[in-house]
């Protein structure tokens, strides 16, 4: 099957006939949209690619244990950092 390879609830990759919505370092266990300048930048500076995932949806990632970023989605990192439920956006 050709298609795109995503992280589920579970941890688990799997491959997907549609791409995912947020990217996210496996390493760093987070997680953000697409377009975020910060791993823009990393990508850039060339050490991020290795370690990046993508996850269909914000829930489906908050599910496998990755955290929002602080730069691109700094409401849902608020939450997180004290303690609450993360809500997508």
């Amino acid at each position: 099957m050709t298609g795109y390879l995503l992280v589920g609830a579970d941890g688990r990759s799997y491959r997907s006939a549609v791409p995912g919505t947020v990217g996210g370092h496996r390493s760093g266990k987070l997680y953000g949209r697409l377009d975020c300048p910060s791993a823009l930048r990393a990508l850039a500076a060339g050490g991020y690619a290795a370690h990046r995932v993508f996850f269909a949806d914000e829930p489906t990632a908050v599910a496998a244990g990755y955290r929002p970023c602080a730069v691109c989605l700094p409401r849902a990192y608020r939450r997180w950092k004290a303690g609450l439920p993360v809500r997508p956006g």
